[in-house]
């Protein structure tokens, strides 16, 4: 479970299991306050994965060149 402690500036500090971490504040919803229990949704991006991939092997095809 994830609570929203409290904000410091441009930081909301979030509380889960036995420690806090900082989040951006422009990650939550405008509505978001103190007490909040936030849910969490990550998900891999495969298009911009690939994307990227294609970005690394074309680097590295520049520097390995012959």
């Amino acid at each position: 479970m994830f609570i929203i402690d409290r904000f410091e500036g441009d930081r909301a500090v979030i509380e889960y299991q036995d420690g806090t971490f900082d989040l951006p504040r422009s990650l939550l919803s405008p509505e978001a306050q103190e007490g909040d229990v936030l849910r969490i949704v990550i998900t891999v991006d495969e298009e911009e994965t690939a994307e990227q991939e294609t970005k690394i092997e074309h680097l590295m095809d520049d520097v390995f060149e012959d």
